[in-house]
């Protein structure tokens, strides 16, 4: 017998292997996989409190951190994804699109590019579009966003929740993904909007080019 796991709206199935990287063999509800990863999570955000390292906007800084938060549950946390999936890069391109990706959110941080929060939700989305390890790539992007804001531009965390369980099909959750699927299509606007703020006129004005287009996804 094995777990049984419901999936939010959105949400990208595991695949028989990666159900077989589950450290606890007799969980069989997905409840109880939801208790366990939160715990995991709230471990993972102690690790941060504690943190000191300045190198965050790294792709190894990412990859210690999806470890941090699901490893106690998951054998292969902070590994990249090996099969392809209904959403994601090609596995083979995961490693190179993270690094570019940081590469781009360290020449933003360096040279203002974006307000602190918009940074942060662009930060965000990209990871969710490539897709890098099998499950928890929304919340880890969530966490890794607010950790940037609060260590790179000593700014407050963004409220993604706003009272609701995003890992649950609700109005907040579709409202998140619809934002998610806007700005897989290089419109930020919809995402901005959902967690409280808007694109100012300089790049809807046309006084800033607008960011270069790449496939991740």
């Amino acid at each position: 017998m094995t777990i049984t796991l419901d999936y939010p709206e959105g949400a990208t199935p595991l695949d028989p292997n990666e159900i077989g990287g589950l450290k606890y063999k007799h969980l069989r509800t997905q409840g109880e996989l939801d208790e366990l990863e939160q715990a995991n999570i709230a471990s993972g955000l102690r690790w941060l409190a504690r943190m000191r390292r300045k190198d965050i906007l790294t792709a190894d800084f990412a990859v210690e951190l999806h470890r941090r938060l699901f490893g106690d549950v998951w054998d292969w946390a902070g590994s990249f994804r090996t099969t392809g999936k209904n959403i994601g890069v090609d596995p083979v391109q995961i490693g190179v699109q993270l690094r570019g990706l940081m590469d781009d959110a360290q020449y933003w941080a360096a040279h203002d590019t974006y307000p602190a929060i918009e940074a942060a939700v662009r930060l965000h989305h990209k990871p969710v579009f490539i897709h890098p390890f099998p499950n928890g790539n929304g919340r880890h992007a969530r966490i890794m966003a607010d950790v940037v804001l609060e260590k790179v531009y000593s700014a407050d965390p963004i409220d993604w929740a706003a009272g609701s369980d995003l890992q649950k099909t609700n109005d907040r959750r579709a409202a998140y993904i619809t934002a998610l699927q806007a700005a897989d299509a290089h419109d930020m606007g919809p995402l901005l909007t959902f967690v409280g703020h808007e694109l100012g006129c300089r790049r809807v004005c046309g006084d800033l080019p607008s960011e270069k287009a790449v496939a991740v996804r």
